[in-house]
């Protein structure tokens, strides 16, 4: 069985003559420690995909298995610990606290997990062990985006779900950050899959899986990923 598991999942919403049908029938899988690729224009329901896995939507049908649990009938106390304690979210914007020091906002998510990373040790993996005591607001935006993945990665989660990591940064520092993603996959065995519309980045990833109209078109792996310092788009 796969570490990650989508069966024959659909997620419909109310509108329209039958309903707006953002994902029917998905089927992919990703194994531990995999970084994956999931590609796709915008509207495809890759966004989707993430909610699911993240436990911020449930599926209209079908079965999500992450680490032999199925998550699609969470509910309660049970939705809150799998969202607290399995999954670190990156997204675009970076959602920090902005009258927390850098620190502060990865020590935030620490305390809600029972075997954390040190917040300090988390910010000096992402390669800030000198701008702990700034703010938000003293911070670049690919500095911001560090102390986002330091916070995902204090919790030392099963799944690292990341939506447009790079989308409101730089080239350069876009590579950086998708660098730091990839080390992070290498380094830890961490389980990351990377939500992009950027086919330019589907050979970094062990896993690639292209999503169009609510459909996987196309999932295969690749043997040898490049390394993102080698991608140019």
């Amino acid at each position: 069985m796969a570490y990650i598991e989508l069966k024959d999942v659909t997620r419909v919403y109310p509108g329209g003559n039958g309903g707006i049908h953002a994902l029917d029938g998905v089927d992919l899988q990703v194994e531990k420690g995999e970084l994956c690729i999931i590609v796709g224009p915008s509207g495809a329901g890759k966004t989707t995909v993430l909610n699911l896995l993240g436990g911020m939507d449930t599926p209209t049908s079908g079965s999500i298995l992450v680490d032999g649990q199925e998550i699609a009938g969470l509910k309660g106390k049970k939705l809150t610990r799998y969202r607290r304690y399995d999954i670190g979210f990156v997204f675009q914007f970076y959602n920090l606290v902005g009258n927390l020091t850098a620190l502060e906002n990865v020590e935030l998510a620490s305390e809600i997990c029972p075997n954390p990373m040190d917040a300090a040790e988390a910010l000096t993996r992402v390669g800030l062990q000198d701008r702990m005591s700034n703010f938000p607001a003293q911070l670049s935006g690919g500095e911001q985006q560090r102390v986002a993945i330091a916070r995902a990665l204090a919790k030392r989660p099963k799944l690292l779900l990341c939506d447009e990591p790079t989308g409101a940064l730089d080239y350069n520092t876009g590579k950086e950050v998708l660098k730091l993603l990839q080390d992070t996959c290498r380094k830890d065995g961490m389980t990351v899959i990377i939500i992009t519309h950027n086919s330019a980045l589907m050979p970094m990833g062990d896993r690639v899986i292209q999503i169009r109209s609510g459909k996987v078109s196309r999932m295969y792996q690749n043997e040898h990923p490049e390394p993102i310092e080698r991608i140019e788009w």
